[in-house]
């Protein structure tokens, strides 16, 4: 796309010289925002690289559990299906520069035997006490790693028109500038010497007046 033609005015010159200090704000103000997303993101990094090791071995050991559970009751579908489905869950957000941050809202209880004590066994009771610690590791990992997405994305956006006011902008306003002083620096130059042509034109006039 064609650039719009700058005109070489004074103008022009200072309104260019007040955008270009605007971008330049603009671009540490970035940089800045980019740093402070980048500290944020690096904590949840070690959040989710303490929670992944964690989570790890509980999903192994509930798993395991509940083959045990299978082992001895048989397949526990109907018994499962007795537990109700936890809803006592919410989701708040707190803003680190603009980037809206997940935060699951959750209200540990109690372990609550729900379902028939007669029908069941003590490896089912651990089966049942492993998967709401897997439930609870889950619901820390999904907020860690809702919030890593959108620090990455931010930081991604933040870096691009970072790198864009700084390699594309910034530049092509210094060079109009420079294009507009240049040529502002040549047309006083061409007025000097015209009216110095001028004036030494004028004073050899006189002289000949006075000769004559």
């Amino acid at each position: 796309m064609a650039q719009k033609q700058i005109f070489p005015t004074k103008g022009n010159l200072l309104a260019l010289k007040k955008t270009v200090k605007l971008a330049e704000l603009g671009y540490e103000l970035m940089d800045r925002k980019r740093n402070i997303l980048i500290r944020e993101m690096m904590k949840q990094v070690e959040r989710v690289r303490t929670l992944r090791s964690e989570i790890a071995y509980i999903y192994q050991r509930a798993y395991f559990t509940l083959q045990e559970a299978n082992i001895t009751l048989g397949v526990i579908n109907d018994i499962a299906k007795a537990i109700p489905i936890d809803n006592n869950l919410d989701i708040t957000y707190r803003s680190v520069m603009g980037v809206e941050i997940p935060k699951v809202l959750y209200e540990e209880e109690d372990v609550k035997i729900r379902y028939g004590i007669s029908s069941t066994n003590t490896k089912f009771d651990y089966a049942y006490k492993s998967f709401l610690k897997v439930r609870d590791l889950t619901l820390i990992l999904a907020e860690v790693d809702n919030s890593l997405y959108r620090l990455a994305d931010a930081i991604r956006k933040t870096r691009k028109r970072a790198n864009a006011l700084k390699n594309i902008v910034i530049p092509d306003y210094q060079l109009k500038i420079k294009f507009i002083s240049d040529t502002l620096e040549e047309k006083e130059r061409e007025e000097f010497t015209r009216r110095k042509i001028i004036k030494s034109s004028q004073q050899k006039k006189l002289s000949q007046k006075d000769i004559s």
